[in-house]
């Protein structure tokens, strides 16, 4: 299996993490149900095709990608410290609209930059771009 592969998935399984953790983060803030209800529905997306990638690096005896640590913990302060001056479904959707921009733009570029991946795991990395514009679609009636 080409490294292009193995280097696409992980990208897609760290995507996943780093989008599953800024939504259960931000659901402890949330009054609003109904959007508390389509974050944990768009969560649940991520959770499963963030197992099928690690399960496709499984099959490759290859280890997955954890975000980075230092764009993980200032996207925490940073959401936390706007989150504290408002925690309205407004600035909630904001910030789930940035993240799901930010992903669709890697992805985009990782599927370019990885020209020799898999079908397979370009296929994955299309599906999650689907559910990060379906999902900011959604979103954009809360601003």
């Amino acid at each position: 299996m080409s490294n292009d592969t193995i280097n696409l998935l992980r990208e897609c399984n760290a995507g996943c993490k780093s989008a599953t953790n800024s939504m259960e983060q931000v659901l402890r803030y949330l009054d609003n149900e109904d959007l508390k209800i389509l974050i944990n529905e768009y969560n649940d997306k991520h959770i499963k095709l963030g197992d099928e990638c690690h399960q496709r690096l499984n099959e490759l005896d290859e280890e997955e990608k954890d975000p980075d640590k230092m764009a993980k913990t200032f996207s925490w302060i940073s959401t936390e410290v706007k989150l504290m001056m408002g925690d309205s479904s407004q600035k909630i959707a904001e910030l789930m609209i940035d993240g799901c921009n930010m992903g669709i733009k890697s992805l985009s570029k990782y599927i370019n930059q990885y020209k020799n991946a898999s079908s397979e795991s370009v296929d994955l990395a299309r599906r999650l771009i689907k559910i990060e514009q379906d999902f900011m679609n959604q979103l954009l009636k809360y601003l």
